[in-house]
């Protein structure tokens, strides 16, 4: 919220006056008394509820909603001289037909000045080809057929890099369900191409993808990386991005990515356990989680954010307000069912903030609409996983006929992955079947006795199980069972 406020403060006269009468043009009075409540009269967030007369769900719609007005309003002002620009590369032809050729080579060259401000790189092959065109009895030929060459190469090793960031964050949702190691040494070796083709220029818009990657890469992949003394600091990375970003600011891709950044920051400083840092980036993140999850999978695994999320709450100790945010938040998301790790992860995120407010039959539902939607043979473990938290609900439910058939199920599936693989599994089945046997004598003490065995037990994937305190309310929970 503080980021909200920080951001309507910092708006001009002018733009403030344009959002707010085109908020109150649209008929959004609720969005336009927000933002002048937040700017001008600086009231605190309950006596705005109060005012606007809404819950706490619905003004975090609104602040949301304002929040996304402000900045379509703040990249439309952006996009305006790019738009300038762009349409002055597609009228190139008509220049060369129609100019002398003093005017055009001048013409060209100013607008070659403008896309390398820009860093339009596409754009100016155009420029260079047509250039190298009108020098073609003239010296300079040479030099503008250099710059064409270069230039096309260099947007193919952009091409590439993008391709490698998809790439890798695809695998990377594979290996967080898994914990393969095969997949673990691809993710290594996507690391190291993607760093071959930084270095091939010297170029920021490659650093900052390349940041993007070993980044995330040293946090979640390989932690033993970051202890390499040769290697860049992942702090001074972060400082390095933001200067490049500060110094295009009129750059539409890095006005997005600084969202990236953002959580990328989040995540580090959590990391190191630096939670007052942390909390610096954790609200504009949250604001935006449901923009991460749906548009920015393709430079980052914003899927990572629910679990870190899930896990500040358990630290803070409001892990209930969880499931009351998440109305507001993902008012309006629409999760793709084909990216299976962000499904999966999204899902016992919704299911396990349901688990904390007692909402048993919700957290189910959530869980079985997954089971049935989509296939988890590739990640057997992850699928335990995911049946030993519907196991937990059904226990909880007293509902025994389904909790009997899934707790078999579940048994099977770990005789055929072998105990060894699969013993936090196997403990909390036997936690569970403590919880529901008849015997009262020294349950809470059998129940203690089986956590201490599950919290010794490392697992190297996302794991929802692990998002489960295993506390004196979980033992509560369990020793009341009938």
């Amino acid at each position: 919220m503080a980021k909200l406020k920080n951001i309507i403060k910092q708006l001009s006269t002018r733009d403030y006056k344009a959002i707010h009468d085109s908020l109150l043009e649209s008929n959004a009075d609720k969005s336009a008394y927000l933002i002048q409540a937040m700017r001008e009269r600086q009231l605190s967030d309950t006596k705005i509820m109060l005012e606007l007369e809404v819950n706490t769900n619905a003004y975090y719609t609104l602040r949301s909603r304002l929040n996304q007005k402000i900045e379509e309003y703040l990249l439309q002002q952006m996009e305006s001289p790019r738009t300038d620009i762009l349409k002055k590369v597609a009228n190139i032809n008509e220049i060369i037909f129609t100019k002398k050729r003093a005017i055009a080579v001048a013409t060209l060259k100013k607008l070659e000045k403008e896309l390398l401000d820009y860093d339009l790189s596409n754009e100016l092959t155009i420029v260079y080809k047509s250039l190298k065109k009108l020098h073609i009895n003239s010296p300079d030929y040479y030099s503008y057929s250099q710059l064409y060459n270069r230039h096309v190469a260099y947007m193919l090793a952009v091409d590439k890099s993008e391709d490698l960031l998809a790439e890798y964050f695809k695998k990377y949702g594979n290996y967080s369900l898994s914990g393969d190691e095969t997949d673990k040494l691809g993710l290594t070796l996507l690391l190291k191409e993607m760093y071959n083709v930084s270095v091939l220029y010297e170029s920021h818009r490659l650093y900052v993808y390349y940041s993007c990657m070993v980044i995330f890469h040293r946090l979640f992949v390989d932690q033993q990386d970051s202890m390499d003394e040769d290697n860049e600091p992942i702090e001074d990375i972060l400082e390095n991005v933001q200067k490049i970003f500060n110094s295009y600011q009129l750059d539409s891709i890095y006005y997005h990515l600084n969202l990236v950044f953002e959580f990328l920051k989040f995540e580090y400083y959590t990391h190191y356990r630096v939670f007052r840092k942390a909390e610096r980036f954790y609200e504009e993140v949250n604001d935006a989680a449901s923009n991460l999850l749906t548009n920015y999978t393709l430079y980052t695994y914003p899927a990572q954010f629910l679990a870190t999320k899930m896990e500040r709450h358990i630290r803070i100790g409001n892990v209930r307000k969880v499931y009351e945010e998440n109305e507001g938040i993902f008012h309006d998301f629409e999760i793709d069912k084909q990216d299976v790790p962000t499904y999966v992860t999204y899902t016992m995120y919704r299911a396990i903030s349901c688990y904390y407010v007692e909402k048993y039959d919700e957290a189910s539902k959530w869980i079985n609409n997954l089971l049935n939607e989509i296939s988890l043979k590739k990640f057997p473990f992850m699928q335990l996983e995911i049946k030993i938290v519907l196991a937990l609900q059904y226990c909880l439910m007293n509902d025994y006929d389904l909790f009997n058939q899934l707790i078999n199920s579940i048994q099977r599936q770990i005789r055929l992955l072998g105990k060894e693989n699969c013993e936090h599994i196997l403990l909390l089945s036997k936690i569970m079947k403590v919880s529901i046997s008849d015997i009262k004598r020294n349950k809470v003490d059998k129940i203690k006795s089986l956590i201490e065995k599950t919290e010794s037990v490392k697992i190297d994937h996302f794991s929802p199980t692990a998002l489960i305190r295993l506390d004196e309310d979980f033992i509560s929970r369990l020793s009341t069972q009938p």
